[in-house]
């Protein structure tokens, strides 16, 4: 901790390169250390998995930029609606970082309650700023470094705090989960919610208001994140010598993910494309994880083996995540922005003259 608070206080004074990656490292392994000695051994699993998910895919928003760059240098970028992207080496890569990433987290859910695995989707911001700060010199302001800090205090509190994951012996049993009225209500609620977003709001309000487009990838999500992790249980117990896809449970929580994913897909797009990133990326995050972890609650009853000091806990490392998350999307491109200040002013001084 002693060694943690000097790298910190070195940060403040502004010795970033010969600070900045020890400083990182040593919160990260805390962070680490700590969690991993109150854990049950399928919660280690699933963090670990949920872990190597962020590296990978923080990774990849970096290495894919980089195949970005390469291939506006020699054709039609992105942005202006090229796709000379596609033969770029570099971005090909990042898409194959981010599938691997995105596996992982798939097998995340076969381990670790949803509680413990969604909100860890933050740390893929940090790497992703941490690698822009080093890789592509995208300077990283002061509250961006303290937005990295509150995401890594936050992720420790719910991992400390996580509940154990149920043992599940059959895909049947999730069915049971997922049939009780508890959840039948929250899954027809969702689903009357989005259709009526879908088919009233959006086309009116969409290009307006991002809420529809976000509520809409949001709501769906959280079911995906249910079906995902019953598909993931039964992919688990299969591989262990018990085949769950002679079941036909199986097979229809198959459906509900492509379906899911399709619809999440196609607004998550008409979102990026209408609304500004580094606002759709915040709320998303928020709205996405707040309600997997409702859901999560409802249909699996995490909460039910916990007291109140511990679901507080949990809660407040919540809060501390999406405050991290929130400073680090807000200041994201200042650190660029003040070098570029000087510049600026001395060029528009010039053309008065």
């Amino acid at each position: 901790c002693d060694f943690v608070v000097r790298r910190t206080l070195c940060f403040l004074r502004g010795d970033t390169r010969q600070h900045f990656g020890s400083f990182v490292r040593a919160v990260w392994c805390v962070g680490i250390q700590a969690s991993a000695m109150a854990m049950s051994a399928d919660n280690i699993r699933g963090f670990a998995l949920a872990l190597s998910s962020s590296v990978f895919i923080g990774s990849s928003f970096i290495v894919k930029k980089i195949g970005l760059k390469k291939a506006g240098m020699y054709g039609v970028r992105a942005g202006s609606g090229g796709f000379s992207y596609l033969y770029e080496p570099f971005w090909w890569l990042g898409m194959i970082t981010m599938i691997v990433g995105e596996i992982a987290n798939f097998a995340a859910y076969a381990f670790a309650p949803a509680i413990l695995v969604t909100p860890l989707g933050a740390l893929s911001i940090i790497v992703s700023a941490v690698l822009a700060h080093f890789v592509l010199d995208e300077k990283l302001h002061v509250f961006g470094v303290l937005g990295c800090i509150l995401c890594v205090v936050g992720s420790t509190n719910i991992v400390l705090h996580a509940p154990k994951e149920i043992n599940i012996e059959s895909v049947k049993q999730v069915w049971n989960l997922a049939t009780e009225p508890g959840f039948i209500v929250y899954s027809c609620v969702v689903v009357i919610v989005v259709l009526v977003l879908i088919i009233r709001f959006a086309p009116r309000y969409g290009q307006t208001h991002m809420v529809v487009y976000v509520g809409i990838c949001s709501m769906m999500g959280s079911l995906t994140v249910m079906s995902v992790k019953a598909l993931g249980i039964a992919l688990k117990l299969t591989f262990s010598g018990m085949n769950q896809f002679v079941f036909v449970q199986t097979w229809f929580f198959t459906v509900v993910v492509v379906i899911c994913c399709l619809l999440q897909l196609n607004y998550l797009n008409k979102a990026l494309d209408t609304f500004n990133t580094a606002v759709i990326s915040p709320v998303y995050y928020v709205m996405f994880t707040t309600l997997t972890i409702f859901a999560s609650m409802i249909m699996f009853k995490d909460w039910a083996s916990q007291n109140a000091s511990q679901i507080v806990t949990e809660l407040c490392g919540f809060v501390t995540i999406l405050s991290g998350t929130f400073l680090l999307h807000k200041t994201k491109d200042m650190g660029n922005s003040m070098n570029k200040e000087p510049i600026i002013f001395s060029e528009t001084e010039l053309s008065h003259h």
